[in-house]
C-alpha cells in the first residue's frame, strides 16, 4: 500500500533493487512486534534514504530533518499492508523532500551571496562508485539546483537510483506519461550543463595537488598554469564569513584574487587533501582552525570549477564520514 493508501506497484530496477513481492526484510521468519520490524527496516535503509534526501536538497541538515519526518510517518504504517518496505520508505522520503525543497527554494532567494551544497566527508567506497560520486559532486549538485523541485526529484530517482517510472509517478503524484516527459526534459537540461568529460580520481588528485602547491607558495603563475582559462570560482560564506558576492570568472581574475587575498590577510593557510562528496578536495585551515572546503571540477587536466564553502553552518559534516549509497 502506498503512502496515500493505494496498493504498491513494482517499480524499481536493478541498481535500486526496490522490487516488490516480499513482505519485508523479516519475511520468512517468525514475526516480531511491529515497532521492532519498523525500526529494523528503517535502520536497514537509512543510508539510502539519507542519500535520496541529500541529492534532492543539497543540505545534510535538511536531509536529516526529512529522515525524522519519514520515520514518524513510517512508524504509523500498517506494515502488513505494505508489499515492499524499501520502496515505500523511498516514496515517503521523496514526498517529504519535495515539500521541503519547495520551501528551501524560497528561502535561498534571501541567502547572502552564492549558495553551495553542504559538503560531506565521504568514505572511499563512494569515490569507487563513479556514478554515485558524480551524482553528489559539487558540480552536478549545482546543476540540479537549476531544476524545478519535481524535475529534480524525477531526475534523481530515475538517473541516480534507477527507479521505475511507475514508482516515481506514485512518489511525485504525477501521471506515468507526465513523469516520462519530465524525466526526458530534466535529463536533457542536466546533460547540457554537466561536466563534459569524466576524470578519474587519480587525475583529479594530481591536478588538485598542483593547485595546493601553488596555493601554499602564493605562486601566481602556478595557479594560472593549473586553472582553465574560463574557470569559475564560487565561494559561499553565508553572510557569516567573507566571500565573493558573485562568481568570479577567468583564470587571471581568480588567481589574482586568491594570491592578493592571501597577501592582504597575512594568514597561515594550509591545505589538507580529503575526499568530499566522493571527489578529491582540500580542507583548508587558518592558524590550525578549519576555514573551509574547496571542491573542484577538472576538465582537460585543469580546474574548470572551484567551489569554496566557508559558511560554518555547512562545515559540520567534514569531521566524520557520511555513508552514502544507492542500494
Amino acid at each position: 500500500m502506498s503512502e496515500r493508501g493505494e496498493p504498491t506497484k513494482p517499480g524499481m530496477s536493478e541498481r535500486g533493487k526496490l522490487t516488490t513481492g516480499t513482505t519485508g526484510p523479516l519475511a520468512g521468519g517468525g514475526r516480531t512486534d511491529p515497532v521492532t520490524e519498523a525500526t529494523e527496516a528503517f535502520l536497514a535503509h537509512r543510508n539510502l534514504l539519507f542519500t535520496v534526501a541529500y541529492e534532492m536538497l543539497g543540505s545534510a541538515a535538511d536531509a536529516e530533518d526529512v529522515l525524522q519526518e519519514t520515520w514518524l510517518r513510517w512508524a504509523k504504517v500498517d506494515l502488513g499492508q505494505v508489499r515492499d518496505w524499501r520502496a515505500y520508505l523511498v516514496r515517503i522520503t521523496t514526498r517529504r523532500s519535495l515539500d521541503r525543497l519547495r520551501v528551501m527554494k524560497r528561502r535561498r532567494e534571501a541567502y547572502v551571496g552564492p549558495w553551495l551544497p553542504e559538503p560531506l566527508l565521504t568514505a572511499p567506497d563512494v569515490a569507487d562508485d563513479a556514478e554515485l560520486a558524480e551524482s553528489v559532486s559539487m558540480a552536478l549538485m549545482l546543476v540540479l539546483e537549476t531544476l524545478s523541485p519535481t524535475e529534480r526529484a524525477v531526475f534523481v530517482l530515475r538517473e541516480v537510483f534507477d527507479v521505475g517510472y511507475e514508482e516515481i509517478a506514485a512518489a511525485v503524484g504525477k501521471t506515468l506519461a507526465t513523469v516520462r516527459q519530465i524525466a526526458h526534459r530534466a535529463r536533457r537540461h542536466v546533460d547540457a550543463r554537466r561536466p563534459r568529460e569524466a576524470v578519474s580520481p587519480s587525475q583529479a588528485r594530481e591536478v588538485l595537488a598542483s593547485f595546493q602547491r601553488a596555493l601554499d607558495t602564493r605562486d601566481l603563475q602556478g595557479l594560472l598554469d593549473v586553472l582553465a582559462p574560463e574557470v569559475v570560482m564560487i565561494s559561499d560564506g553565508g553572510g557569516v564569513k567573507q566571500a565573493a558576492p558573485r562568481p568570479v570568472i577567468g583564470a587571471e581574475r581568480v588567481a589574482r584574487m586568491i594570491v592578493g587575498g592571501l597577501g592582504k590577510a597575512r594568514i597561515a593557510l594550509t591545505g589538507e587533501p580529503t575526499v568530499v562528496n566522493g571527489n578529491p578536495a582540500l580542507l583548508l585551515r587558518v592558524d590550525g582552525e578549519i576555514d573551509g572546503v574547496i571542491a573542484v571540477r577538472v576538465e582537460a587536466a585543469r580546474i574548470a570549477g572551484l567551489y569554496y564553502v566557508r559558511n560554518p553552518r555547512k562545515l559540520t559534516r567534514i569531521a566524520s564520514e557520511t555513508p552514502l549509497t544507492v542500494k
